[in-house]
């Protein structure tokens, strides 16, 4: 399960209102939280992209940037909004068994916000030198040792 929690003034952010669950792409170029796992020392990752509409997608690569998109609907990861006062939560189940995964992970936790003007900001547990790249392994900060179903 990813979560993520926004604080603030949202009314300054643009969140997208929610919608029927369904994949779609591009939700980066909006508020969005994204989830990217690989086995530490191999190239290949997924990304899933978690939208406070409900809409999700998700991706495998097979290496830097080069990757393709997934429809399975079982990878679907039921989201759950939850609003407050100054408080947006999102949370995704993400299917580590459907993905084959087991051993060690490195995951890289992101988000993109929108502000009110369409202006995006990129945050995540760490960033590599340079513009933001959520893609980059060294944005991959999360590891956890020994995945097991």
């Amino acid at each position: 399960m990813a979560s993520y929690t926004l604080e603030g003034d949202l009314g300054r952010l643009r969140i997208a209102l929610p919608r029927a669950p369904r994949r779609a792409d591009s939700l980066w170029q909006h508020t969005c939280c994204e989830v990217f796992i690989g086995r530490k020392g191999l190239p290949g990752y997924h990304e899933f992209n978690l939208a406070p509409s409900g809409e999700w997608a998700a991706y495998a690569f097979k290496g830097y940037r080069n990757g393709i998109p997934l429809a399975d609907e079982e990878l679907d990861p039921r989201i759950a909004v939850r609003r407050a006062a100054g408080r947006l939560e999102i949370e995704g189940r993400i299917r580590l068994d459907r993905l084959g995964y087991s051993g060690s992970l490195s995951i890289g936790l992101s988000a993109v916000v929108e502000d009110e003007n369409g202006a995006l900001s990129h945050w995540a547990l760490r960033h590599p030198p340079g513009k933001p790249d959520f893609h980059h392994r060294e944005a991959f900060a999360l590891e956890l040792d020994e995945v097991r179903h």
